[in-house]
């Protein structure tokens, strides 16, 4: 524990001292460590402690937020009466608050902690892997990330909570080239306390399959262009989901009338073969955690269900603004910043279709086993997205490669539009960024078809 119960509740109390309906502090001690190589060599090792709190005050439908780098009481206090002083009224009755310890420090069920030297060990046998995929293979870059942290929040509800994540992430970046042509292929692996994944074969098969792609790409065809039916692979993971769906779900988005799922509560909104839950208790996924960053226990939220439109993602400013219960989505990147409304592990239940089926059922098409960047406009659902790795099918079978493959669309008339949902599960990692801040995130599908969607060729 980072504050001991008495001091906590003379800080919320100082917090509430002017008037005010909510106090929240948020403590958070973050160990971290980086490992960047490049060119074959170790360019970088960093580690470093941060910590500092939050202090938020909420008074109708405003919010007054201070953070500082001082956890000491006397701190703590000076940030107390900055928020009092910000909230600019006289009146305000003294309050008495007792807390009651909620969640208790919930270490992974068997988080090894992985050392600086087995990290690097890690990096260079992935470097020397790709390298060994041939002299195309002009350039591997190899990023390492372990964060190891801990908060504490309470809040002026009684709640006191103390949680611990470790969350590890490496990726792999292979550049080849031949001739003129210089094309990527990259693979990642993240966790949230579980580092049993993090072994030396795992980076092996990671630099392998980011050299493979890479070098498949130099003598990929051009993609085709035009409206087609587009299979998207399990592997590719849960970026469309994510982008296309999930963030038009989150409460705050739609309460400002940003997304189009606004007002759709109980209204189909895509196939009924579609179900998107979102899901921060599964074990070992990046984006998961036991409370959230309010300290609302995390759980499971079906957003769509054979769908039909059954919840938003809350945090608890939004569900009080809505008079709904918060579904434990309140996150921030770090004490810096205030709670929203945010995914965690976001995905796109499984079906009942082979994923060799579904291919089989399609005629002419693009598969889709990685999906690269793009952008999403959420107030309509329109989205472009790019192809990391396409291949063209042709009368039920896997054809050639392709490179260059862009899709457009627009995601709810997508959800609408797919028909046929694999038995796979495939998930992806990243950090999703919002309103400035970057938290860690999980997103997953199973093989989907779409009927038709705009393919569009850049080479």
């Amino acid at each position: 524990m980072l504050l001991d119960r008495s001091d906590l509740e003379r800080v919320l109390a100082e917090t509430l001292a002017a008037g005010g309906d909510f106090a929240e502090v948020f403590l958070e001690r973050r160990q971290i460590s980086n490992i960047g190589l490049e060119a074959g060599r170790v360019e970088r090792v960093h580690s470093g402690l941060d910590q500092g709190a939050g202090i938020r005050l909420l008074t109708g439908d405003s919010s007054i937020y201070v953070y500082t780098n001082d956890i000491s009481l006397p701190g703590l206090m000076k940030a107390a009466a900055d928020a009092r002083t910000a909230l600019k009224q006289d009146s305000g009755e003294p309050q008495v608050l007792t807390l009651v310890r909620e969640g208790t420090e919930k270490r992974g069920a068997a988080v090894s902690p992985i050392s600086i030297d087995q990290a690097v060990e890690l990096v260079h046998a992935a470097d020397n892997e790709a390298r060994s995929a041939g002299d195309k293979i002009r350039q591997v870059l190899v990023r390492y990330r372990s964060s190891d942290q801990k908060v504490q929040v309470a809040n002026s509800l009684g709640k006191m909570v103390t949680d611990y994540r470790n969350r590890t992430i490496m990726i792999v970046h292979v550049v080849a080239a031949e001739g003129t042509v210089v094309q990527t292929g990259y693979e990642s692996l993240g966790s949230c306390n579980d580092n049993s994944m993090f072994t030396r074969n795992e980076a092996l098969e990671m630099a392998a399959v980011s050299a493979r792609r890479a070098l498949m790409l130099l003598g990929a065809k051009p993609a085709p262009a035009g409206r087609m039916p587009v299979v998207l692979a399990g592997e590719a993971g849960g970026t469309m989901i994510h982008e296309a769906c999930g963030h038009g779900l989150e409460a705050d988005i739609v309460g400002k009338e940003m997304s189009v799922y606004a007002g759709k509560l109980g209204q189909r909104v895509a196939s009924e073969l579609v179900t998107v839950i979102d899901d921060p208790t599964l074990p070992g996924k990046y984006g998961s955690y036991t409370y959230d960053d309010e300290g609302t226990p995390a759980q499971e939220t079906v957003l769509i269900r054979n769908g039909i439109l059954e919840s938003y993602m809350y945090d608890l400013e939004w569900a009080r603004r809505q008079g709904v219960r918060s579904t434990g989505n309140g996150r921030r990147q770090s004490f810096q910043f205030h709670p929203i409304p945010r995914m965690s592990n976001t995905y796109l239940a499984s079906g009942e279709t082979p994923p060799a089926e579904i291919i089989g059922q399609t005629d002419h098409g693009l598969l889709v086993k990685r999906m690269g960047g793009g952008q999403v406009n959420p107030t309509t659902g329109d989205f472009v997205f790019d192809v990391a790795e396409g291949y063209l099918i042709e009368k039920g079978r896997v054809s050639y490669p392709v490179r260059g493959a862009t899709l457009s669309g627009n995601g709810p008339r997508v959800l609408l539009a797919v028909d046929l949902v694999g038995t796979d599960l495939g998930f992806g990692i990243g950090t999703c960024g919002k309103d400035g801040q970057g938290v860690p995130v999980s997103d997953a599908q199973p093989t989907i078809r779409i009927p038709e969607l705009v393919v569009g060729g850049l080479l």
